[in-house]
């Protein structure tokens, strides 16, 4: 009898031991778009196998570490530029997520709980500093019966590489020629000085929006919700203002997306879709043989993003995002199974 509990106990920890050489730790940096949600993807995951630490720096410092290879893939809500997939020396995939909603958030004590309106010229004109107080009439005409503040105008804008000003100033570079001709788009671009206040992160926006009155901002709309800051309605390419929704981002995504899931919506062209509205990709390099890394390393970071886009989806929409449709999911499946370790499919 006491042979068999010492072999039963040997036989425990012989298990315990490789259950934990097993567990492999994911490192993850990028979008803060999306890492409420990634957040709680994660601390699921976690529970059923790998370990994922995943740090939200914006979307460009996640792109600058999975180019130097210092993390296992990164988060991001700007596609990649042509120049930096060609400097990293690989194809990065770019597998889609969720979509989700930039709003425009502000810090107004309106009579009535109003809820404002923009247009994507009002929006411009704001952000470029033309319009620098709240009772300006170009406000009050978009907003009538709507009281506004002899109140200055404070914007704040992100200060870090980030996915979410790609989406805003995208949309601001498709519907407006002055901020086309005059800023541009990407994930850093040159804000106008004057009544400007540069924040890191999506969190870091909506806090300074909810600290300073009079204030406007841009952040994914669980910021402005979790930071309880009202957000407008913005009038979209058909003409009707839209109220940031799941069912309105999920409209605006209503496209036929191509093979490499590498797609902007900002500036839908459905009737009732949200017009700023964006993916969020998780990147990783087709080739996963690099830096001493394990064939377990490549294939615990490809079945982590591969439950992100099937399991994963249903914790998407309590938190505000839209999940992916299934022709997106395909396409994300699809670019997993080209993953190739040492040049050979991984799976």
């Amino acid at each position: 009898m006491f042979n068999k509990v010492i072999a039963i106990i040997f036989c425990v920890v012989l298990l315990t031991s490789s259950l934990v050489a097993q567990r492999i730790e994911l490192l993850g940096a990028g979008a803060t778009f999306p890492e409420p949600l990634y957040s709680r993807m994660f601390s699921e995951y976690n529970r059923l196998g790998n370990h994922v630490n995943y740090q939200g720096i914006g979307s460009g410092g996640g792109i600058n570490q999975l180019v130097a290879r210092t993390v296992d893939f990164a988060g991001t809500d700007a596609i990649v530029a042509a120049d930096v997939e060609e400097r990293s020396g690989d194809t990065i995939l770019h597998v889609p997520i969720v979509l989700g909603a930039v709003v425009i958030t502000y810090n107004l004590q309106l009579q009535g709980n109003s809820t404002l309106r923009f247009t994507s010229d009002l929006i411009a004109d704001i952000f470029l500093g033309n319009i620098r107080n709240w009772n300006d009439r170009r406000i009050a005409d978009i907003n009538p019966g709507v009281t506004l503040p002899n109140l200055p105008i404070t914007v704040v804008h992100r200060a870090d590489g980030s996915g979410t000003t790609f989406i805003f100033t995208e949309y601001l570079s498709k519907t407006n020629t002055t901020w086309a001709d005059r800023i541009g788009f990407g994930t850093a671009v040159n804000w106008p000085t004057s009544n400007h206040i540069g924040e890191r992160g999506n969190p870091g926006v909506a806090a300074s929006v909810n600290q300073t009155p009079g204030a406007i901002g841009y952040v994914e709309l669980i910021y402005a919700m979790s930071n309880n800051i009202p957000y407008g309605d913005v009038r979209n390419s058909s003409g009707h203002f839209i109220t940031p929704s799941m069912d309105a981002v999920s409209l605006a995504a209503d496209i036929e997306m191509p093979a490499d899931g590498r797609v902007t919506v900002t500036d839908s062209a459905h009737a009732q879709g949200y017009p700023i509205s964006g993916f969020t990709w998780v990147l990783l390099f087709k080739e996963q043989h690099y830096n001493n890394r394990t064939q377990a390393q490549a294939r615990a970071v490809v079945n982590l993003v591969r439950w992100m886009i099937t399991e994963g989806q249903s914790f998407a929409p309590d938190l505000h995002y839209a999940p992916l449709s299934p022709a997106a999911q395909q396409i994300g499946q699809n670019m997993l199974n080209s993953v190739t370790y040492n040049g050979r499919p991984l799976n």
